[in-house]
């Protein structure tokens, strides 16, 4: 199998809806293969290409010396197909176990001053089931080779997951910003979603007192009256319902520091983590997820790195990678 054989194998495989389209659409160009070899073709050339990027210090042809960056993170959700303990089946085979999992994934891109997202560059978008520690993980090499200590300043947005943000200090850390340098910020929307389950809360309300509750508490929180704002959630903590409210109350009171809306919408920086929200959607959702959709973990990990670079415009970086002289002495 030749690299450009192998490449247009594996970027059929990890774009198109299944193996069996990708067969397809081969044997319509007059390559015909089953889908074992397809898919063994594919699978190895993302592992190939992992194996090459940690080995390799690959150097991006852009860089972020002075541009804005943007960071952000946030999980997925697939099926993994994992061996079950126990008897066969009556033929013979292997039982196995659906269970969800989470993949994490990344997104790294640069903004203008307006806070849009800059067309000319391309983002870098990587995914991997292997845990908080290894999508950090690689956060730190992504951003350490786009040379991240010359970039005007970085934002980190995410959600509220505790696994996000005790990591971001370390990683900031690591990297050698200085503290002017960078930003964390939760996400509008999901704080905005945690004062609309507030208001839901209190039962004695009408529909329309706890949308005017709820629209002024965001109004607030966007001017970066955010103390107003806890004051107000405290204020409802009573009746049966206060041991819920107490818990959205703390959430506030936990990222009171990266809830400067105000502030980073003057400096031109989004307060919105849309980004990552959508590239869950395209690199997980609309291939790796869906009913009756089992994986094996290297399958997916491997789809997962193949199409992250193909929906982040980077799929000819992928292909060097695949084809370094690298990985040929370690595979």
């Amino acid at each position: 199998c030749t690299p450009a054989s192998a490449a247009e194998v594996s970027l059929l495989a990890a774009t198109l809806g299944s193996l069996e389209e990708a067969r397809e659409v081969l044997a319509d160009r007059g390559v015909v293969l089953d889908i074992k070899t397809l898919r063994q073709i594919a699978y190895r050339y993302g592992t190939r290409a992992r194996l090459s990027q940690q080995l390799d210090h690959t150097v991006f042809e852009d860089t972020v010396a002075g541009r804005r960056v943007v960071v952000s993170s946030d999980g997925g959700r697939l099926r993994l197909r994992e061996t079950k303990r126990g008897r066969k089946t009556k033929k013979g085979r292997q039982r196995y176990t659906g269970a969800w999992r989470e993949p994490k994934v990344l997104i790294i891109y640069v903004v203008d001053t307006e806070g849009k997202r800059e067309a000319c560059f391309a983002p870098v978008i990587d995914a991997t089931l292997k845990g908080p520690d290894a999508v950090f993980g690689l956060l730190r090499t992504y951003l350490q080779r786009l040379q991240i200590t010359q970039a005007d300043r970085m934002l980190f947005i995410a959600d509220g997951a505790p696994w996000i943000w005790k990591r971001v200090p370390a990683l900031v850390q690591a990297l050698g910003l200085d503290a002017e340098q960078v930003y964390e910020l939760l996400d509008f929307y999901h704080a905005a979603q945690h004062l609309a389950q507030v208001a839901a809360l209190r039962k004695d309300w009408s529909a329309k007192a706890r949308s005017r509750w709820r629209n002024h508490q965001r109004r607030l929180l966007l001017q970066g009256q955010v103390e107003q704002v806890i004051t107000a959630v405290r204020a409802l903590c009573r009746g049966r319902n206060s041991k819920a409210i107490r818990q959205h109350r703390d959430y506030f009171v936990k990222h009171q520091s990266r809830l400067a809306y105000a502030e980073l919408s003057a400096m031109g920086l989004p307060i919105g983590s849309g980004a990552i929200e959508s590239t869950v959607r395209r690199v997980i959702n609309l291939r790796l997820k869906g009913p009756s959709i089992f994986w094996c973990r290297a399958s997916a990990e491997a789809i997962l790195l193949l199409r992250s670079y193909y929906k982040a415009g980077r799929w000819k970086l992928l292909k060097r990678m695949a084809t370094s002289h690298t990985h040929l002495l370690q595979a």
